[in-house]
């Protein structure tokens, strides 16, 4: 049985899948007191923190 290549759909379906199930990986909620606690040097900490104090001053 020959190898047949994937149409360039469903290689685009292939990688977008791939890629969703790793942005979802990454994107789980930090439970309290876990070890995976976000830092506070973390760049989303501290676009947080901008927002927070530009919110505050409008």
């Amino acid at each position: 049985m020959a190898v047949t290549r994937l149409k360039r759909k469903d290689r685009k379906n292939k990688t977008t899948s791939r890629l969703e199930v790793k942005t979802l990986k990454l994107a789980t909620n930090l439970e309290l007191g876990s070890r995976s606690k976000q830092s506070s040097k973390d760049q989303l900490a501290k676009n947080n923190a901008v927002i927070a104090k530009l919110t505050a001053q409008a």
